[in-house]
């Protein structure tokens, strides 16, 4: 049985709780799936002070001791993730950026590898499609299989047909987050994933060394050596071109100094 956790930005258990709601019920139709609503309110999040010590120490530094492990664990243990938040001055809720800022490290050290993400972005006028942009590229770079998310628009109170509108637009996206659940966990990269990677690491490799928390983390994921972050089977193109973009390391570093 697959797991979704849905961590859900706003404190108010309306619009964007109810969509969540609704969104789960949906892939839960679907087939054998637990589901789990996180409300960020309901847990203790410090805001970030910027001191670093997560990136140069590892996160075991980090001087707030609040909750932000409790909510990691709860990632770990999915196999789907779902970030909701309502668009609050055209970005997301102030909840949602301060859990998102307690994942400055794991941007230096993906993690979430062979997992499903999306998001669901609710609002009354306009905005939103920035919101679900700025959330894909997050999931894309924490290290998950990221679905394009959605975005739920209307003013209240709802119409019928509204909410009519709104329920086609969550059972065909539920669906489509189903069916990601559904595929390999370790996708072949694209070109352009092979590229960040490739060069990435091989720059890191080269301008960094054992007192770097991130240099200690890659080495110890044998990342490189690795074609890719995970195990995945590579084509004669695409591996001619990892070794060419190993071989843009001196360039890139020539650039940066």
């Amino acid at each position: 049985m697959k797991k979704v956790t849905a961590f859900v930005g706003s404190a108010h258990k309306k619009n964007t709780h109810a969509a969540v709601a609704q969104y789960l019920d949906n892939l839960q139709a679907l087939g054998e799936i637990e589901v789990e609503i996180v409300t960020l309110s309901n847990y203790k999040l410090g805001t970030c002070r910027g001191c670093r010590l997560c990136f140069e120490k590892g996160e075991q530094f980090c001087p707030l001791k609040d909750d932000r492990d409790v909510l990691m664990d709860k990632i770990m243990a999915s196999d789907g993730v779902i970030l909701a938040t309502p668009n609050y001055s055209f970005q997301v809720s102030g909840l949602m950026k301060n859990f998102l800022d307690h994942f400055g490290f794991v941007f230096h050290r993906p993690c979430y590898f062979g997992k499903a993400f999306t998001s669901i972005v609710t609002q009354g006028i306009g905005g939103g499609d920035q919101i679900v942009k700025y959330l894909d590229f997050v999931g894309s770079n924490l290290g998950f299989n990221t679905l394009k998310g959605i975005k739920i628009t209307a003013l209240d109170p709802r119409t019928e047909r509204d909410q009519a509108r709104i329920d086609r637009a969550l059972a065909a996206h539920s669906r489509q987050f189903y069916a990601r659940l559904a595929r390999p966990a370790y996708p072949a990269p694209s070109v352009f994933k092979l590229m960040l990677f490739r060069v990435g690491r091989t720059t890191m490799y080269r301008l960094l060394d054992d007192s770097s928390c991130d240099y200690r983390y890659y080495a110890g994921q044998g990342w490189f050596q690795s074609d890719y972050y995970y195990p995945t089977r590579l084509g004669v193109l695409k591996r001619a071109a990892g070794s060419l973009f190993d071989a843009m390391a001196p360039a890139v570093l020539r650039v940066l100094s």
